[in-house]
């Protein structure tokens, strides 16, 4: 029997009787990071890296039951040894080590090569198994240096601040958000954020977190303070009552989607910017190649396409089925043309 088996709940070892970010309540939950889809509700037990638990209780509650470790501090459960590693996609994002008898398996959960400012730059972990998402794994997929995007980003900002409007980034709550703001020039004007991105933001202040200067949005602030101000809010804000507070705007959405200029168009969006904290087409090849496995997973995203292309590549590579592993959460209008 494998190290780790795929179940209906999740990823499972049986010798270390525990999961990884499991899909249903089970015992003992070992969480790669705090996004909802990956840190759900109603485990007996979790053990995450320590800037996860900030976020996780704030989602899941004050009274969960839950262990943090630094990276690399290896755990021992039922003989097995369990470590988690930098897995550069959000605040506190691991891939977890899992290794016992000699075999090592890598669950890398979401993972971004490409370093930013908001969060610890991800880790190559060598192994015999390698389990990878394939969000963005088509080669049209590559994302520009952080220091050419929030440049764009930055002049998109100031050309709009000179012309008296507020901007307004939509970004999610956990993750992009604090990316984005880690990144623009604070210099340009204030910086204000939705209620939910500022929620997140203090209870990661309060847990030593630290992130640039902010102002929440709120009947505190008068219409006329937010012109040539930078508005952080989540993607749910677009079009909504919410937005007649701040008069003349500009709007833009954070994501790797906006790589796409139908997506773009689709959303109705004056401006696009493709920051993803997903890997893109060379990152996961590069991140593949480096964990020196010869035996691929690959899940949530392009992931038939993608194993197709590890396998021409000499990879022993299979797809797992998860909750979000079909090609249906990929965008059709690349994958019709995927590699040709």
């Amino acid at each position: 029997m494998p190290l780790i088996t795929f179940t209906p709940k999740g990823l499972y070892c049986a010798q270390g009787d525990f999961y990884i970010d499991p899909w249903q309540p089970v015992q003992r939950a070992v969480i790669t990071h705090a996004h909802s889809d990956h840190a759900r509700w109603g485990m007996g037990a979790y053990l995450a890296h320590n800037d996860s638990l900030p976020v996780m209780r704030l989602r899941l509650g004050d009274d969960i039951k839950v262990t943090g470790v630094e990276y690399a501090q290896r755990k021992r459960m039922n003989g097995v040894t369990v470590s988690l590693h930098p897995a550069g996609h959000v605040i506190g994002s691991a891939q977890v080590r899992v290794s016992y008898k000699g075999e090592t398996w890598v669950i890398s959960g979401d993972y971004k090569t490409q370093a930013d400012r908001s969060c610890t730059p991800f880790e190559p972990v060598k192994c015999h198994h390698f389990i990878t998402e394939s969000t963005f794994g088509l080669p049209v997929y590559r994302w520009e240096e952080d220091a050419v995007l929030f440049d764009h980003m930055d002049r998109w900002w100031a050309a709009n601040a000179a012309a008296g409007k507020t901007s307004v980034i939509y970004a999610y709550t956990f993750g992009k958000a604090q990316r984005v703001l880690q990144s623009v020039n604070p210099d340009i004007g204030r910086i204000f954020t939705h209620g939910a991105v500022e929620n997140t933001n203090e209870i990661l202040r309060e847990h030593g977190i630290a992130l640039q200067a902010t102002t929440r949005v709120d009947d505190s602030v008068r219409k006329k303070e937010y012109a040539g101000g930078l508005v952080i809010a989540p993607p749910g804000a677009q079009a909504s009552s919410w937005m007649k507070r701040f008069g003349p705007v500009e709007d833009a959405f954070a994501s790797g989607w906006m790589k796409l200029r139908g997506t773009r168009r689709r959303r109705n969006l004056g401006h696009g910017f493709a920051v993803s904290d997903h890997a893109d087409w060379p990152g996961l090849n590069q991140a593949i190649a480096e964990t020196g496995a010869e035996n691929i997973y690959v899940t949530h995203g392009y992931t038939a396409i993608f194993s197709k292309w590890l396998k021409e590549q000499g990879y022993n590579a299979s797809v797992v089925k998860t909750e979000f592993s079909d090609d249906g959460a990929a965008d059709p209008e690349v994958a019709q043309s995927a590699l040709e």
